[in-house]
C-alpha cells in the first residue's frame, strides 16, 4: 500500500506536495469516498478520482543523457534556456536526478520516479561520481592531500574523502586536468571545492555516475535506461545506506 499523496504525484498529474493541499481541500476521493486525511493509503485496484475525474498510474520511466552544455537541469526556464527536458520525447512528465550547472556536461539522468530519484542523490546512499576537470593552476601535493581528506566548503560542511586522478599537466597555460571521484552531491560541489583551494574550474564534465557513463552518446543524445540498470543503481543504493549504519 502506498501513501493516496504519492500515488497522485506518480500519475504525473502534480507534485506531492500540491497533491496534499488537493486532499486538504477534499478534491480527492477513493473509490468513490472523499478523503481528507493526508496519511491515507491507497492499494492497487483502489479506484482514486481527482475533482471527479480518475486518474491512470504512469509507467516509470528512465532515461541515460550526455547533458550538452549550455542547457538546464529543469523542467522550464524563466530566461528560456533551452532545458534537458525538452531534448527528450516523452509524454509523461520528467526531471533530472540531481543537477548538473548549465556549462557542465556529461550523464544525467531523467525519470518520473521520485523514490528512485531520492535513492541516487542522496548523499547517505554514496552513490560514486566521476567528474573530469580542468582547472586554472597545477595542484599542489598540499591540495592533493586535501581532496583525499576532505575539504571544508564556503558553508563549513567538510566533504567526504575524495579520489583524483591527474590527466594532463600544462605549465605552459598554466592548467592541468584531472578525473575527480565523488559520492556526495551537494550544489555545485566540484566548483566549491575547488574554489575552496584557491581554483577556477575552467571545464567539467560528468563521465560517469555509478556504472553509468555516456561515452557512446553524444552531447544531447539519450537513451532508455534498461531494467536491471535501474535495478543495479537501486542495490548500489542499499548497499552505501547500509554501510552508514
Amino acid at each position: 500500500m502506498e501513501r493516496l499523496q504519492k500515488v497522485i504525484a506518480a500519475a504525473g498529474i502534480t507534485s506531492r506536495r500540491k497533491a496534499e493541499v488537493l486532499i486538504s481541500e477534499g478534491r480527492v476521493a477513493v473509490n468513490g469516498e472523499t478523503i481528507t486525511e493526508l496519511g491515507y493509503k491507497v492499494k492497487r485496484g483502489d479506484l482514486i478520482e481527482v475533482d471527479g475525474k480518475a486518474i491512470e498510474k504512469e509507467d516509470k520511466v528512465y532515461f541515460l543523457m550526455n547533458k550538452p552544455k549550455r542547457t538546464m537541469c529543469t523542467s522550464d526556464d524563466e530566461f528560456g534556456r533551452q532545458t534537458v527536458v525538452d531534448l527528450v520525447d516523452c509524454r509523461q512528465r520528467i526531471f533530472t536526478v540531481g543537477r548538473l550547472d548549465y556549462d557542465t556536461s556529461g550523464v544525467i539522468i531523467l525519470t518520473n520516479d521520485g523514490d528512485f530519484a531520492n535513492e541516487i542523490i542522496h548523499p547517505r546512499y554514496h552513490i560514486p561520481k566521476v567528474y573530469n576537470l580542468t582547472i586554472n593552476g597545477i595542484l599542489t601535493p598540499e591540495d592533493m592531500k586535501k581532496i583525499k581528506t576532505g575539504i571544508v566548503l564556503d558553508d563549513g560542511i567538510k566533504t567526504l574523502p575524495a579520489k583524483y586522478r591527474i590527466t594532463e599537466k600544462d605549465t605552459e597555460k598554466n592548467q592541468c586536468s584531472f578525473d575527480l571521484t565523488i559520492v556526495e552531491g551537494r550544489n555545485r560541489q566540484i566548483k566549491r571545492m575547488m574554489e575552496a583551494l584557491g581554483y577556477e574550474v575552467r571545464r567539467l564534465h560528468r563521465s560517469k555516475l555509478a556504472f553509468l557513463h555516456c561515452s557512446d552518446l553524444r552531447q544531447g543524445e539519450y537513451r532508455v535506461l534498461k531494467p536491471f540498470e535501474v535495478k543495479q543503481l537501486r542495490s548500489l543504493a542499499q548497499k552505501g545506506e547500509m554501510k552508514q549504519r
